[in-house]
């Protein structure tokens, strides 16, 4: 088949080229549009980067502001501790607080108000380690007073023991002299006389030696002359003991006790009261009746006042005979 051949319309249109202006046009706009992406890239990397560098300063500063109240809540617990064991060992510290009470409470309550504050500022925390220093000042002062008076009480405690040993030692002396004024005023028998008796119908008083025929006997003796014995009553004890060594005590006769010088009780035969005068020397008789016969033997006789022995002697009775 032969080709057929079209007539050319000259109407249709060209296939457009791009001309060396355009190309260039869009070449620079995507330059353009890659420096503006790299641009924004980097400026959203380095602002990560800040961020990332201000977070971290951030947690450093927050754990250096935990690190410093911790630091000040340690010297604080200290401070209270120091406080505490001081007004446990000392009264003097428990009433120097009571008379600062006001002050102190105020100080330790800011401080622990500080601590206690989780977001404390830098100027708060610094506030609170003056405040710390200031406790532990009041603290050193505390300390020397408490000393002062500890030194104080030392030389007063001194002074009174050396007192003490004074007026212990003038007590003892005074006791002593008391004791030998007291020893010095006991009265002194002398001239001792145990006389057996037989009383006669007609009342005659006999002497005799025999036992059968003894009724009473009588204990006879001078109490001497002495300046430092005040005038008054004084009670004479006469303690008889027969040939078998038992004293001669009945209670119904007047027999009974007497305290001795060192605290012990002896009985007695018979007691009288005596009017002693200052200086004189006085005579006294003591009789004893007794409810039953004298046996034969020696009869031993004590003579006793203020508690302490002033005189003694024997006697002997006879078997049988009439004298």
């Amino acid at each position: 088949m032969a080709d057929t051949q079209f007539p050319h319309d000259s109407s249709a249109p060209e296939s457009e080229t791009p001309t060396p202006e355009k190309r260039g046009s869009r070449s620079l706009l995507y330059i353009i549009l890659i420096v503006a992406l790299l641009a924004t890239w980097g400026y959203l990397i380095y602002d990560k980067s800040q961020h990332k560098q201000r977070e971290i300063q951030l947690t450093q500063q927050i754990s250096s502001t935990d690190s410093a109240r911790n630091e000040l809540q340690k010297e604080y617990e200290a401070a209270n501790a120091m406080i505490d064991q001081l007004t446990s060992q000392n009264t003097h510290m428990d009433s120097l607080l009571k008379a600062n009470n006001k002050e102190i409470s105020a100080l330790r309550a800011r401080i622990q108000s500080i601590l206690n504050d989780r977001n404390a500022t830098r100027a708060q925390l610094e506030e609170a380690r003056e405040l710390i220093q200031q406790l532990n000042a009041t603290i050193e002062q505390y300390k020397a007073q408490i000393e002062k008076l500890e030194g104080e009480k030392i030389v007063l405690t001194q002074q009174r023991d050396s007192l003490k040993r004074n007026l212990d030692t003038a007590t003892q002396v005074n006791q002593q002299l008391a004791q030998q004024v007291q020893l010095g005023s006991v009265l002194h028998a002398s001239n001792i006389q145990i006389i057996p008796l037989h009383l006669k119908k007609s009342g005659k008083e006999v002497e005799t030696s025999r036992a059968k025929r003894a009724d009473m006997m009588r204990v006879s003796f001078d109490l001497d002359e002495n300046r430092i014995t005040p005038s008054g009553p004084k009670d004479i004890y006469v303690c008889i003991t027969d040939p078998d060594g038992k004293p001669l005590a009945v209670e119904a006769l007047g027999s009974g006790r007497f305290t001795l010088a060192d605290g012990t009780e002896k009985l007695y035969t018979a007691m009288k009261t005596v009017n002693y005068e200052t200086g004189k020397r006085s005579h006294v008789d003591i009789d004893w009746k007794q409810n039953s016969n004298f046996k034969p033997g020696t009869y031993h006789v004590e003579i006793y006042e203020s508690g302490y022995l002033i005189g003694q002697g024997d006697v002997e009775m006879k078997k049988g005979g009439f004298l």
